[in-house]
């Protein structure tokens, strides 16, 4: 593991985390890595296995809160006070990232209400680790957007140092940056990508992992620039233009979608 893709971990009693809710949007929710019953599993779900199993037996019990396409105050709205409610002992809370890439949003001003999220989920439970954006650099869709995610990752992590959160630094994950890591959208992780950040929070945490997230990807064999356009197209076809359609009807992904575990449970 380089330098620079070390994660940084604080001091987080893991043996006394018996509870979990992981609060945010389709990332947290794990959009692009299908289970078997129909619904997402994601980083968060892989995460929460590797706290039962440090957990005394059937004592671990675990809460998914996220929905796809929720930006920050519909999160801080609908899953916040939940998260309170349920007093678990780690929280994750990734949100801001829908309202970054809209067009015309403000980093400052998004961060001054995600830090307001965060002082209030602070006050009432145990740990919460909040998460960068991804470096965008070789998504089409985003990679114009790279400067302002990286304004509202720098607040992030000044929110962290205020308020002594955990940080799971997605920018310096390199490895997500392969298209292997995405899923055919390219807006959501694939397993594996999922699987990747969920062994690095909890490296963040400082628990043992498995395999390393910075483990490199075996090599592609080259692709013709006809073959890279055909994709493209395809993508843009099934993929962007149906993303830009509901932004102009002022849909979401998420209407109609209710949180796939509300409460904390046994996994």
């Amino acid at each position: 593991m380089t330098a620079e893709s070390t994660p940084i971990v604080k001091n987080v009693p893991t043996e006394t985390i018996s509870s979990y809710a992981a609060v945010g949007d389709s990332f947290t929710e794990g959009v692009g890595d299908p289970g078997p019953d129909g619904t997402f599993v994601g980083w968060a779900d892989r995460l929460a296995v590797l706290l039962d199993d440090l957990a005394p037996e059937h004592t671990f019990r675990y809460a998914n809160l996220a929905v796809r396409g929720k930006l920050l105050d519909q999160i801080v709205a609908d899953q916040v006070p939940r998260a309170k409610e349920l007093a678990p002992d780690l929280v994750t809370f990734a949100a801001g990232g829908n309202d970054i890439i809209r067009p015309g949003t403000d980093p400052d001003e998004v961060a001054e209400r995600f830090e307001r999220a965060v002082a209030d989920l602070s006050s009432a439970v145990g740990t919460v680790v909040v998460t960068t954006g991804f470096d965008t650099r070789g998504v089409a869709l985003l990679k114009h957007l790279r400067g302002k995610i990286a304004t509202y990752n720098g607040h992030v992590r000044a929110v962290a140092d205020r308020y002594g959160c955990p940080v799971l630094d997605l920018w310096s994950l390199k490895t997500v940056q392969d298209r292997r890591a995405w899923d055919t959208d390219r807006l959501h992780l694939s397993p594996d990508g999922h699987t990747r950040v969920a062994l690095r929070a909890a490296q963040v945490l400082g628990i043992a992992v498995p395999a390393d997230p910075d483990q490199a990807w075996p090599p592609l064999p080259p692709r013709g620039t006809l073959e890279e356009r055909r994709d493209d197209i395809h993508w843009a076809r099934e993929h962007l233009v149906p993303w830009i359609g509901r932004r102009l009807r002022g849909e979401s992904s998420g209407d109609h979608v209710a949180a796939k575990r509300p409460d904390l449970m046994p996994l």
